[in-house]
């Protein structure tokens, strides 16, 4: 499976009675039925290792992308109406600024030790508190509650699976605690945010900025109010897209699929 496809639904499964494994690429499961595909004695395996150090770079080049608003100064310097450079066009420090980081897994944690080669003070709210040798590595000061990590916080980074729990996450209660000089970054799920909200604080100016990798649906609407704010940053969910990654996804979900068929452990089961 690339990008959900096919749909992996009742139909599908009952038209594939000799079916027994579902690859799907990435880390993201939240596009499958678990359950369905156990009723049916399928297995379901993924690639969660290989593509955090992508994603990762990723949040960085959004976040330091949006802080020195690079998208906009692209355009100004190609425009041909262009004149001269105004010299009270300004942006953000990412260097010194404090990242708060939801969801301190893998990514999260490979985002933070990037964060800390910038000299950013880093918080992190999560299930549970990581290891102390691990938060020493990096810096990172946990935040039990979350609205702490948004009060305090000049980047907020999602890194979080999407779950029922994490579903919409991020609302309009979460975003007014947000400093109005915050920006917001997205490498995990569209559907963690509210995305009504987070046009209506963008519009507001109750947030300064976001940068997203993820919406929903994907692509947006041509006419969907996102894409006409010039304090966002929107690509089209590429967190893992480098030549190298995708084709040791396609190895690790190519050993699954021959593990199975083989009746062997699946390396990579869900």
């Amino acid at each position: 499976m690339w990008y959900h496809k096919p749909v992996v639904n009742e139909e599908l499964l009952q038209s594939l009675p000799n079916l027994r494994i579902v690859a799907s690429s990435g880390v993201g499961i939240d596009h499958l039925d678990l359950k369905l595909l156990a009723s049916y004695g399928v297995k379901l395996s993924n690639t969660p290792f290989v593509v955090s150090t992508d994603t990762a770079d990723l949040g960085m080049a959004l976040m330091l992308a949006s802080s020195r608003r690079l998208v906009e100064g692209y355009e100004m310097a190609i425009s041909p109406n262009t004149e001269y450079f105004p010299v009270d066009w300004l942006g953000d420090e990412v260097s010194g600024a404090t990242l708060g980081i939801v969801g301190m897994g893998v990514i999260g944690y490979k985002v933070a030790e990037r964060a800390k080669a910038f000299e950013m003070k880093i918080l992190y709210h999560n299930r549970s508190q990581r290891k102390k040798e691990d938060e020493s590595a990096v810096g990172a000061v946990y935040c039990k509650k979350i609205d702490d990590l948004l009060q305090q916080s000049d980047f907020v980074l999602l890194a979080v699976n999407l779950t029922p729990q994490t579903h919409k996450l991020i609302g309009k209660r979460e975003l007014e605690l947000m400093k109005p000089t915050a920006t917001l970054i997205n490498i995990s799920r569209g559907l963690v945010v509210d995305q009504d909200a987070l046009v209506e604080a963008l519009q507001k100016k109750i947030i300064k900025a976001a940068a997203l990798d993820v919406t929903y649906p994907e692509p947006l609407p041509r006419d969907h109010p996102l894409l006409k704010l010039k304090n966002v940053i929107i690509t089209p969910h590429i967190g893992s897209a480098t030549k190298k990654t995708r084709r040791i996804m396609m190895e690790e979900m190519t050993e699954s699929i021959e593990a199975a068929l083989a009746g062997l452990p699946v390396p990579h089961e869900v």
